[in-house]
């Protein structure tokens, strides 16, 4: 037997499961049962109603990996569950910022978002609402640029994610 790895990292989880009432939850509970936490959480229905696409990022090494995936293909509403490899697949999440505008200021917060390739989703005498969509370390950026004017208020989804490649998880387990 091998040993095994102590070096946890980040790693990314995309599960096919029944669209029904009750299984996020389930879903959610087997992490928090087994003290693990989940770092991002995205949720939505696939090209079939009937299926959701769950992507979960979390944080642990390889014994923790294949604790939670073992357990969680035990759920019966979890149809399929596969760890994707971060280097092999697109990762996006969306980030609302709304920013105070100083005074003298406004053009230098269009131009950061500008090139960050940001968008202004409201626009007040005071603040704009900004959007972001990219990779984490892309908001992080974002963010962090952002701060010395004055964030006033921040939400952002769950990572979300597919596999790079012609194939889906749907295709792979013919759904």
């Amino acid at each position: 037997m091998g040993e095994i790895s102590t070096n946890e990292e980040k790693f990314l989880m995309s599960l096919l499961v029944r669209n029904e009432a009750g299984v996020l939850t389930r879903v959610s509970s087997l992490f928090g049962r087994r003290g693990f936490n989940i770092d991002s959480l995205s949720v939505g229905e696939t090209l079939d109603s009937k299926i959701s696409r769950i992507t979960i990022t979390a944080t642990g090494d390889e014994y923790v990996k294949e604790q939670i995936k073992l357990q969680l293909e035990k759920l019966y509403d979890v149809i399929t569950v596969e760890i994707l490899n971060m280097k092999n697949a697109v990762m996006r999440e969306l980030m609302l910022i709304k920013v105070r505008v100083p005074q003298g200021k406004r053009a230098e917060i269009l131009e950061a978002t500008s090139i960050f390739r940001a968008k202004v989703v409201d626009i007040t005498r005071e603040s704009l609402t900004l959007e972001v969509t990219g990779d984490s370390s892309k908001c992080n950026a974002f963010l962090e640029y952002m701060i010395p004017f004055g964030v006033v208020e921040l939400c952002r989804t769950g990572l979300t994610a597919v596999a790079r490649g012609g194939e889906s998880l749907e295709d792979k387990y013919n759904l």
